[in-house]
């Protein structure tokens, strides 16, 4: 493995952990979301991640194979008075958890971190490498 694959595979890293951070983010901002009119509520979305094989071109990585929505039901909730409560007077919410999309948030920004570190580290092997043969 050359030692410029390292950027490839952190850079595709990078790539993937920022899409999860989207994800996160709206289902963060539709944890509060009531069903509409059609009587859907908001489902949390989950990214399924890939790994990308070393092939032909040398490249190896991670990549998004997926955004998948739960199944989990919505959350239901008595509220009689509300204008988007059923028949029987209860209210479904998403089925956003803010805790467990807290926790992927932070496992995410993590990754992202880690993977500009290793690029980082890299580039400055590189640099010394070159200062070496001057």
């Amino acid at each position: 493995m050359s030692m410029f694959n390292i950027f490839g595979v952190s850079g595709s890293a990078i790539s993937s952990q920022s899409q999860r951070l989207n994800v996160v983010a709206s289902n963060l901002a539709n944890a509060d979301a009531v069903a509409g009119p059609d009587g859907q509520s908001y489902k949390a979305r989950h990214v399924i991640f890939q790994s990308v094989p070393m092939g032909s071109q040398g490249s190896a990585g991670v990549k998004v194979k997926d955004i998948q929505e739960s199944d989990a039901p919505g959350r239901r909730v008595h509220a009689p008075h509300h204008p988007s409560a059923d028949a029987e007077g209860y209210v479904t919410h998403s089925n956003v958890n803010p805790v467990e999309e807290m926790v992927n948030m932070i496992s995410a920004s993590r990754s992202y971190q880690n993977n500009v570190e290793v690029m980082n580290t890299a580039k400055s092997l590189l640099l010394k490498t070159l200062q070496m043969g001057q």
